[in-house]
């Protein structure tokens, strides 16, 4: 698709988003810059934006492969890509599948525990508030997104953890837990920012190591060959 990127529009730990000449989309173009901790923690992963934009790119087309559109048009080089607007809805929607970080540590499970189903959990997306976590009577009495709206949101995010569940297993990765982002696009409801390994916790199936930017918060080492080994599991270049 021709468009033109235009001026930065905003600028986030990850990202920065640019406007085109066409307001229905966005310019979106990510970082190497990683933060954890409410942005205690700073910090640099070599290539991180290389690997998000292109794992992000792969799983946005897996997912509409199975009926689940999200904002995501095409890529527009190594570390850009070009989605759709979207009017944020400001819940960031967590699944679990398996007890860890901040889950394990609220209800005191050994991080590792299988959980006896899925868990959708919410969060208030707000910086300055460290995302708190929120339900159902908080995001309606604040408005945050409509009843309707949060029926959809949490039908693509039972739809999308199940896909990606099964989809990762076939890869030989466990998929602990993800976060997931949605937003309005003409009031349609779109699943929205990434699907990387700075957004979900990815452990190998065998060896349970972390696959993920815990490598990072936890000061684990080798943290650009675990983003660099889940584009290739996602690519088919298994070494």
């Amino acid at each position: 698709m021709m468009v033109e990127k235009k001026q930065m529009l905003y600028e986030g730990k990850a990202k920065r988003v640019y406007q085109t000449d066409n307001p229905d989309y966005y310019w979106v173009e990510y970082k190497d810059d990683a933060t954890a901790f409410d942005g205690k923690k700073k910090g640099t992963i070599k290539e991180k934006g290389y690997y998000n934009n292109q794992i992000s790119a792969i799983m946005f087309d897996f997912l509409k492969d199975k009926g689940i559109d999200s904002h995501y048009i095409e890529l527009k080089g190594d570390r850009e890509m070009l989605v759709k607007a979207l009017e944020i809805i400001p819940v960031e929607v967590i699944a679990r599948n398996i007890a860890a970080g901040s889950l394990a540590k609220r209800l005191g499970m050994e991080e590792g525990t299988e959980l006896s189903k899925p868990v959708l959990e919410f969060c208030y997306k707000s910086d300055e508030l460290g995302d708190p976590m929120i339900n159902d009577y908080h995001i309606d009495a604040l408005g945050l997104a409509t009843v309707e709206q949060m029926k959809e949101i949490k039908k693509q995010a039972w739809e999308i953890n199940k896909l990606m569940v099964d989809h990762f297993k076939d890869l030989g990765i466990i998929l602990v837990d993800f976060k997931l982002e949605f937003g309005l696009h003409h009031d349609k409801v779109l699943l929205g920012d990434e699907i990387s390994p700075d957004t979900c916790r990815f452990w190998d199936a065998e060896t349970k190591e972390k696959l993920d930017k815990d490598r990072f918060r936890r000061d684990l080492g080798k943290v650009e060959d675990a983003y660099q080994e889940i584009l290739n599991r996602l690519k088919g270049d298994v070494s």
